[in-house]
């Protein structure tokens, strides 16, 4: 018995062909030469496991801004001339009968108009509120849709179908889905990074759940950085440890690791070497990543960036650096969108650092050349009523989810244009209708990917981020 390899439950599955182990190993190991271990072939550095790619990509990253909370559409991309004549008028039952609202269903409903004007910006005319001033001055590089929809009226899971494809916990990020498919440009830094930064009354809360790898290999799970402090835990030596110390270590455990990889063919095993691995060169690079002294004054003004503070200014100049490095997905959630009260004095806090952020990270990729190989992407989990919540100066917005909007730019999309619409109350969307799993389909489609063929077996399902239902990239947002 003593002369028996141990065969683990995994290694039979991965043995027997039915595992997602069995078929992503040979991408797992490529890199640390341990292809031969699983019979896999060698691959090149850096790629995924979509190879080769399915169509000529656009787009090489992603910046996912996420206004976490939900940000109103009234008072951000979609003009309503009909709900500021109507402003404090019942909302006519025939818009809202049998309609999903949060908190205000069965209360009574009316109309509250939008809390500033909008303008025309760029050649292209396009027309954004007054409190996005700067972005506006960006339409002409900005593809706006209108009529986004989802599926889920509260928070969390409108966040989680948002990010996963699904309201189900436990499956992969679009983050994670990306880099598992393409890989990582970055040897030293993760492939898939994620920031936070907050503020205003109640930050809208953001679970770690939100940027997991589900049932794809652990390495794909996004890393959280932090902008104050330092931005990685625990990736520092602590005191009397030296790099040739730290070295030694890895390679002694690495082999250790290799020696186990070798008798049980368990995937995991390979992830905690590559993590190993990339952890160790990390404690070189991410110093150098976070310190923003080589960002000139006019950058940093730019931005609004504060070195040191965890602000939306900082984390979108940190998103640059990061996609300069090679990193495929940053997403940044940016907290305290959801405005069910107060929502006037709320968005004049906090949208004037967000546009200001906003305007100048597309500045910022365009004057550097990156641009068009970076899918720039900006809105929240759903949108908000366009009727009234309270009253008075307390008035607020709920949560809505028949009609919002989104805008994008950069790699591959069509700048100056405005896609779709809601109706004159900015309650459904009417005209080219943009689902969740659309914006996921049209996301893949400039990395490379179609969504309809990029699938792992799951449970005897062939999983996709985009679903079971029908998707679709959005062609008209295409350059």
């Amino acid at each position: 018995m003593s002369d028996l390899t141990p065969l683990h439950r995994r290694t039979f599955l991965a043995r027997s062909g039915l595992s997602l182990g069995g078929a992503a190993l040979g991408t797992l190991l490529a890199r640390d030469g341990l292809a031969a271990v699983a019979g896999a072939a060698e691959t090149a550095s850096g790629r995924g496991a979509v190879w080769p790619l399915h169509h000529p990509p656009k787009a090489k990253s992603v910046i996912f801004l996420c206004l976490a909370g939900g940000p109103s559409h009234i008072e951000t991309f979609d003009h309503k001339p009909v709900l500021a004549k109507l402003g404090g008028q019942p909302m006519p039952e025939s818009v809202t009968a049998g309609q999903p609202i949060a908190q205000l269903q069965g209360k009574e409903l009316r109309v509250l108009g939008p809390l500033k004007p909008f303008q025309r910006y760029g050649e292209c005319g396009a027309e954004v509120s007054d409190y996005f001033p700067l972005l506006g001055g960006q339409a002409d590089k900005l593809a706006i849709v209108r009529s986004m929809v989802t599926e889920q009226i509260n928070h969390d899971p409108a966040h989680t179908f948002m990010n996963c494809g699904t309201a189900l916990s436990g499956r992969p990020s679009m983050g994670a889905w990306v880099t598992y498919g393409l890989g990582s440009e970055a040897d030293d830094l993760p492939g898939f990074v994620v920031m936070t930064s907050k503020m205003g009354r109640s930050p809208q809360p953001i679970a770690a759940r939100q940027w997991h790898s589900g049932f794809l290999p652990g390495q794909f799970q996004g890393v959280e950085f932090a902008t104050s402090g330092a931005p990685v835990h625990y990736v520092a030596n602590p005191p009397g440890v030296s790099p040739a110390h730290q070295r030694d270590l890895i390679d002694t455990v690495a082999a250790l690791e290799h020696h186990r990889l070798a008798r049980i063919a368990d995937p995991e095993v390979a992830t905690r070497i590559k993590q190993y691995e990339l952890a160790f060169r990390m404690q070189a690079s991410v110093p150098a990543l976070a310190d923003l002294a080589d960002e000139t004054p006019e950058t940093l003004a730019l931005y609004g960036a504060e070195p040191g503070k965890a602000t939306v200014g900082t984390n979108c100049l940190m998103a640059r650096r990061l996609v300069e490095r090679g990193v495929r997905f940053v997403h940044l959630y940016h907290s305290d969108w959801d405005h069910h009260s107060g929502i006037e004095g709320f968005m004049d806090q906090i949208c004037p650092p967000t546009d200001r952020a906003a305007a100048a990270l597309l500045t910022d990729l365009e004057r550097r050349g990156l641009l068009d190989e970076t899918l720039v992407v900006i809105g929240g989990e759903f949108g908000r009523t366009p009727m009234g919540q309270g009253s008075g100066k307390g008035i607020g917005r709920d949560h809505h989810i028949k009609g919002f909007s989104m805008a994008l730019a950069g790699g591959g999309i069509k700048g100056g244009i405005t896609h779709g619409s809601t109706d004159d109350f900015g309650y459904n969307a009417v005209t080219d209708v943009v689902p969740v799993r659309d914006l996921h389909a049209t996301m893949l489609h400039l990395l490379g990917i179609d969504h309809a063929r990029f699938t792992v077996e799951f449970q005897g399902l062939d999983t996709k981020l985009t679903g079971v239902e029908p998707a679709k990239p959005v062609r008209a947002i295409l350059s």
